[in-house]
This record gives C-alpha cells, structure tokens and sequence, in this order.
C-alpha cells in the first residue's frame, strides 16, 4: 500500500500561512520526510458562490501548486485529485502535466474527472452536459499528444491538422491517468482509458449532490471493484489497475493518537480488495500544526506498518 496526502492549497483565506510558495515547500518537504508516497491538490479555477457558503473551496492552480512542491522534493509523487478534463483544452492540459511530469523527473499522477459543479461549467465556458464526452476525449487526444509528432485529430472542441507537443513526458509513455467518480461510467472509463481508478467514501446524500454513486460501506466498494474486473475481462485489458482510496473512519486525520490496530485492520481489508493506494486528508488549522500532524501520522503509522 502506498500513500498519499493533501497539500491544503484550499486554505487560501489563510493567505501566505498556506500558499506562499515557501509555505508550500516547507510542507511538500514535511511530507516526503514523514514517509508519503505522494501529496495532491483539488481544482476549482471559478466555483460558484453558493457552492462556497455551503462548504465548498478555492485552492491555487493544480500545477502552479505542485510545481513548488516538484521544486522542493525529490522523489514525492505530484498527484492532481482531480483535475476537472472538461474545463480545459486537453492540449493545455496535456502540456502542463508534460512540463511537470520532466521538470520533476518523473513524478506526476494525474487524476482526472468529468466535474459536478454547472455553474463553475458555465463561467469558464465548458459544456456541462457533454462533460463526459468531453472527459473522454480529451483523454484520448492527452495520451496522443504525449506520443506522436504531426498529430492529426478532430475533436467536438479542437481540431489538431497536423501540431506536435515537446518536450515529452518524462514518464514512458506518459504520467499515469486515475479515473475519479464511484459510478460504473467512471469505472468502465478506468478500464479502458485509465491506469488507476480513485473512488472515494460518500453516503447517498453526498452521492446524490455530487452526481456520483454512493460507496458508504467496503461492500459497496467490493461491488464495484468486482465490476472493475467484470469489465476488464470484457474489454479485454491484461494491466492491473491501480486503485487509490480514503480508508473508511479515516477520512479527515484531525490529530492525535491512531489506532494502528484498527488503520492496520482496514488496510488489509482495503487491500484485499485491491486497494493499492490510501489517500489521508489532514486538517490544520497553521502549517506548524499541519507539519506535526503529518510528521506524527508518519511515526506512529507509516514507520510502523512499512
């Protein structure tokens, strides 16, 4: 199992505390020397008001915030969770995760997702109701633009008539793409477009809102990651898919003594099922509590079950 943390790029109302480019490298350093794997951060170039005073939030540029973070590390995993495809041109996109993915070395996971929210959609001038069609090309265009010279290829939205994209990733053939949403059209777009799928824990009143399926039990997990597999075999697909979830009772680590017994438990359950990656959000109120939390979690867990 490896392991993956936030990067609270969202608490931009704390101002240079945690977005300054120091701030950001002060805790990217934090969490490779704690024993992560990998930190992400969240997308939400224009979200809507409303959507703000009912708990939702602003964060820094994907690959802005992972740049310092790059800068600062050397073998920490850059992980975006998740770019929302549809509100970008996929060559834009595919650009800056190529930029990244060399600068860094190597160190990019791309996490991707068609997106919920309408009204950030219509603010930025992307196609809400075609978003899973526009996700889905998008990853096709991404994976040729990183491959092939003189690329040829109509979309709904671009037309490439013959344009080549350098440098290349540093990752051959290109950083891995995770697929995120709990629905079984997330899950067939894993499969065949995707190398890891990022499902994530979600009652049906969160489901519901969000526009994804419900997983509030590890049998609802097990349900789908058996549909996973149902479809591989069906679409023929002989690569095993990497799985990254948030460990159910964990989802926010809000400090304190853990239960290794209990964390241990439901990894090796998590694990059993296929689970490949465990991702932890940690919530701080100061990069000082931020750093010891994260240095804690490594000493009293990760040090322990590795």
């Amino acid at each position: 199992m490896q392991f993956s943390v936030n990067l609270p790029t969202e608490k931009v109302d704390f101002g240079d505390e945690f977005i300054a480019g120091s701030a950001i490298a002060e805790m990217a350093r934090c969490i490779e020397g704690a024993g992560f794997d990998a930190c992400f951060v969240t997308d939400h170039p224009m979200p809507g008001d409303r959507w703000l005073r009912g708990g939702g939030h602003h964060t820094l540029d994907p690959f802005v915030a992972l740049s310092f973070a790059a800068a600062a590390t050397e073998r920490l995993r850059l992980q975006t969770h998740v770019l929302v495809l549809p509100y970008r041109n996929p060559f834009l996109t595919a650009k800056a995760a190529a930029s990244l993915d060399f600068a860094s070395g190597g160190r990019v996971i791309l996490g991707v997702a068609p997106g919920y929210l309408e009204i950030e959609f219509e603010a930025l001038g992307a196609d809400f109701e075609h978003r899973n069609e526009d996700t889905d090309e998008a990853i096709r265009a991404m994976r040729r633009a990183w491959q092939e010279d003189d690329l040829k290829l109509e979309g709904r939205r671009f037309h490439a008539r013959g344009n080549t994209m350098l440098p290349r990733p540093k990752q051959s053939p290109h950083p891995p793409i995770w697929i995120g949403g709990n629905s079984r059209r997330a899950i067939r777009r894993a499969v065949e477009l995707g190398d890891g799928w990022l499902p994530f824990p979600a009652p049906k009143s969160l489901a519901q809102h969000i526009r994804t399926a419900s997983i509030a039990s590890i049998d609802d997990l097990a349900e789908r990651i058996a549909y996973a597999r149902e479809h591989a075999r069906a679409v023929g697909r002989k690569r095993p898919l990497d799985i990254c979830f948030v460990p159910f009772g964990f989802e926010a680590f809000r400090g304190g003594a853990v239960d290794l017994g209990a964390f241990r438990a439901t990894l090796e359950t998590l694990g059993e099922q296929g689970v490949t990656w465990a991702t932890l959000n940690v919530t701080a109120g100061s990069r000082k509590e931020y750093c010891a939390k994260v240095e804690d979690f490594g000493a009293q867990v990760l040090d322990k079950i590795r």
